[in-house]
């Protein structure tokens, strides 16, 4: 059974919260095993399983997320509509649904699964490592938006071109061009070829 995130923080009868674990995997995506979340973090980083969703709205314009000033990784930077780890035994589309909604406030309309990529990204910031097997999903976002002002510094809906300005200007996550360039092949399928990505 998944992990919720009450029980996942819960309290333990020592009066500590408990650690957040998170699915180390092997190459090819099978798991061999759980680290607590920051350990599976710091260099060189162990290889967990992680997702990324890329929602875009009628237009075919990409909702990008500024992720919040408060957060400990990459704070600040601009990065996918929503990305984290699933909890060990939860399934990466539930996962992703999950944080979506806890992130954003909205359920995304249509999420379909966009591929997997393997990646090693450094943090020149904090010095954490992104060590992760990532699933990749894709879909439509329909409603307003409600974002957790402790996870959401900013949102914007963005065209590829104005994409290519703010991404010349802004500061990006690291796995962002990553993840989107292993997407592109699902986001062309979903968007059509007008949107331009």
């Amino acid at each position: 059974m998944p992990i919720t995130p009450a029980t996942a923080t819960q309290t333990s009868s020592n009066g500590t919260a408990d650690a957040i674990l998170l699915e180390l995997v092997d190459e090819n995506g099978v798991t061999i095993g759980t680290a607590e979340k920051l350990a599976a973090h710091q260099p060189p980083g162990q290889l967990h399983r992680a997702f990324s969703v890329f929602l875009f709205d009628e237009r075919g314009r990409l909702l990008l997320q500024q992720r919040a000033l408060g957060k400990y990784h990459s704070p600040g930077v601009w990065s996918n509509t929503c990305c984290g780890h699933p909890y060990p035994g939860e399934a990466p589309f539930a996962a992703a649904a999950r944080r979506t909604f806890e992130e954003l406030g909205v359920s995304p309309s249509l999420l379909a699964e966009a591929g997997t990529v393997r990646y090693n990204h450094p943090d020149p910031e904090s010095g954490l490592v992104e060590q992760e097997y990532n699933h990749l999903f894709v879909g439509l976002v329909q409603s307003p938006l409600g974002p957790d002002a402790e996870e959401v510094g900013d949102t914007a809906f963005v065209t590829p071109a104005e994409l290519t300005e703010r991404h010349a200007g802004d500061p990006f996550s690291s796995w962002f061009m990553t993840v989107l360039d292993a997407a592109r092949p699902a986001v062309r399928e979903l968007t059509g070829p007008s949107a331009g990505w």
